[in-house]
């Protein structure tokens, strides 16, 4: 299983990548990852004109989009477009940051899952 990972070097410069979720041996409900660190669950909705200049993260944490996408571009230039059911672990929580624009125009509900 892969992840989008957006972080920010030493630079300050904002970057993605892609990142392998490891699983376990399988068992009888089926094969998971190890246990991640987590410190809470926030719930999402965004609306449909969402358009946000650069701003970095407020915190490291994981972005799970449940029924719509999201467009991201890092500083370095780079722009994914991030599905529902996608998961992404945003990590650039100082410099320039990112900018985040909504898709399909509708609204978007979102899990952020905080890590620190």
């Amino acid at each position: 299983m892969k992840i989008i990972r957006l972080y920010t070097d030493e630079k300050g410069e904002s970057h993605f990548e892609d990142v392998e979720i490891e699983f376990q041996e399988p068992t009888k409900s089926g094969r998971v990852s190890a246990r991640l660190p987590a410190t809470g669950i926030i719930f999402r909705e965004v609306p449909t004109d969402y358009d946000l200049d650069w701003h970095p993260a407020p915190r490291r944490q994981y972005i799970i989009n449940l029924d719509a996408g999201v467009q991201l571009t890092a500083s370095d230039g780079e722009t994914r477009r991030v599905k529902a059911g996608e998961v992404v672990l945003v990590e650039d929580t100082w410099g320039k940051g990112h900018l985040s624009k909504a898709l399909e125009a509708k609204i978007r509900h979102c899990i952020f899952v905080p890590i620190d």
